[in-house]
């Protein structure tokens, strides 16, 4: 089996999951949480070399004051249980996104997290926090500006792989693989520049019941894909 180097996924239907069981959607969000960790395992155990998640988007911010709350303290408690699991994995942890709107505890943590595991490198592991790609495609042209302004690039000489370095992704590969949960059938926002030339798989299933098995099959569907002529093979 083909695996990609570089599967980026929407964690969807965590809230959704969590109301068909009786339940708050904050429980859907712990169930989505544990579920990245072992989701990271299998990844690493089936040879896939890059990993990118969606896991708190820039419109986010409009949920319920209760929900918003209780995702931060999520996130508080995932980003210290992720040293170990990067640890375990030796796993290279990054957070795409403009993180200056978190508290500074938690702008601490991220920082804690990424300089801890800046070494490792069997597993490289991006998690996408108060991303949206509009965002990240201003911020990055703004940057590019005021470098053009003072002379630092020149206008002719901006290319795509100029572009790309002033991105949130910059030195890591465009993903060849995106995985949607729960339904859902679109981008909602991501990595809209990186996704150009990726692969697509949607899938009814939410984030939470999202296993290794569903992993494997999405794999297998992906392998079914010609990357060079586009369709599917024997087509």
């Amino acid at each position: 089996m083909n695996v990609p180097n570089h599967i980026a996924i929407i964690l969807d239907g965590n809230g959704r999951w969590a109301k068909a069981k009786g339940m708050p959607r904050s429980y859907g969000h712990v169930k989505g949480c544990a579920n990245l960790e072992t989701i990271c395992d299998d990844m690493k155990e089936l040879g896939v070399k890059y990993l990118t998640v969606y896991a708190f988007s820039t419109e986010n911010w409009k949920r319920s004051r209760e929900e918003v709350e209780g995702l931060m303290k999520l996130f508080r408690s995932y980003l210290k249980k992720c040293l170990k699991i990067a640890e375990r994995n030796k796993m290279r942890v990054r957070v795409i996104g403009d993180t200056k709107a978190f508290d500074q505890d938690i702008q601490d943590r991220i920082a804690q997290l990424e300089e801890f595991s800046k070494d490792y490198d069997e597993l490289y592991f991006q998690i996408a926090l108060n991303y949206g790609s509009r965002d990240e495609i201003l911020r990055g042209v703004r940057r590019l500006a005021q470098d053009a302004a003072s002379g630092k690039v020149k206008p002719e000489e901006i290319d795509e792989e100029i572009f790309e370095s002033y991105l949130d992704t910059a030195g890591i590969p465009d993903p060849d693989f995106m995985i949607r949960t729960s339904g859902e059938l679109r981008l909602s926002n991501y990595l809209l520049w990186q996704m150009a030339y990726t692969e697509f798989y949607f899938t009814d299933v939410a984030w939470p019941d999202f296993d290794k098995s569903e992993l494997i099959k999405a794999i297998e569907k992906y392998n079914e894909r010609d990357r060079r002529y586009g369709g599917v093979k024997g087509e």
